[in-house]
C-alpha cells in the first residue's frame, strides 16, 4: 500500500508516466505493435460506422486490449532476454518464441471475435447493396 505522503502520491503517479514511456517505446521500436494499433483504428472506426451495439463494442475493446497487451508483455520478455542473454541460446530462443505465440494466439482470438462482431452487419450491408 503507497504511503499517505507527498512523496507516495508523486511515486504513484510517475507509474502512469513510466508506463506510457513503456508503451511508447514499444509503439516506436516494434513494427508488430503498430501493425497492431493501426488494425485497432480500423476496426473502431468501422465499428462506429456500422454502430454496432455497446456489446459488439465491448468484445471489440476486449480483444484489442489482450492484443496490445500481449504485444507490450512480448516486447518487455525479448528486451529482458537480450540483455540477460546476447548470444544466441535455445532457452532465450524457447523465451522468445513462447512469448510471440502468445501474441499470435491472442491475435487469432481477435480475429475470431471481429468476425464473429462483423458478420451479419457486413451481410446484412451486402445484401442491401445488392438489392
Amino acid at each position: 500500500m503507497a504511503k499517505k505522503t507527498a512523496a507516495g502520491h508523486k511515486k504513484f503517479w510517475h507509474s502512469f508516466r513510466f508506463a506510457a514511456q513503456g508503451i511508447t517505446s514499444a509503439f516506436r521500436s516494434e513494427l508488430n505493435m503498430k501493425v497492431h494499433s493501426g488494425l485497432a483504428v480500423v476496426v473502431l472506426v468501422a465499428a462506429a460506422l456500422f454502430r454496432l451495439p455497446p456489446a459488439s463494442w465491448l468484445l471489440l475493446l476486449l480483444a484489442i486490449t489482450l492484443v496490445l497487451s500481449t504485444e507490450l508483455l512480448n516486447t518487455a520478455i525479448e528486451a529482458a532476454v537480450d540483455l540477460i542473454s546476447p548470444d544466441v541460446h535455445p532457452l532465450a530462443k524457447t523465451a522468445k518464441d513462447t512469448a510471440a505465440g502468445a501474441v499470435l494466439l491472442t491475435a487469432v482470438f481477435a480475429v475470431i471475435t471481429g468476425i464473429y462482431v462483423f458478420y451479419h452487419p457486413v451481410m446484412d450491408w451486402i445484401t442491401e447493396l445488392m438489392s
